[in-house]
């Protein structure tokens, strides 16, 4: 199965080629939830922290400032440590 992959950082040529402002924003309060990608996801945290373990995997922190692309087929649970809002795109 394909993995999480983070940028940490990434310039602000990176996030404008990507077109990032215009994605949608979601946001989340502290929580814990199961989730499944049913389309691959990018998105850029604005702020807060998440934990998220794949089934029978090891734990990925991701953080305010990271440019996340979640694999289509994922099945994982995320953890919430600080409310999270994020902006997100879903391809196929």
């Amino acid at each position: 199965m394909a993995e999480i992959r983070i940028e940490h950082r990434p310039s602000e040529a990176r996030l404008a080629a990507l077109g990032v402002s215009d994605w949608p924003v979601w946001t989340c309060e502290v929580s814990s939830f199961p989730w499944t990608y049913e389309s691959t996801e990018t998105c850029y945290l604005l702020e807060g922290e998440v934990s998220v373990t794949p089934e029978g995997g090891v734990p990925v922190v991701i953080r305010a400032g990271d440019l996340v692309t979640f694999p289509k087929g994922l099945a994982c649970t995320w953890t919430v440590h600080s409310p999270v809002r994020k902006h997100y795109r879903f391809e196929d």
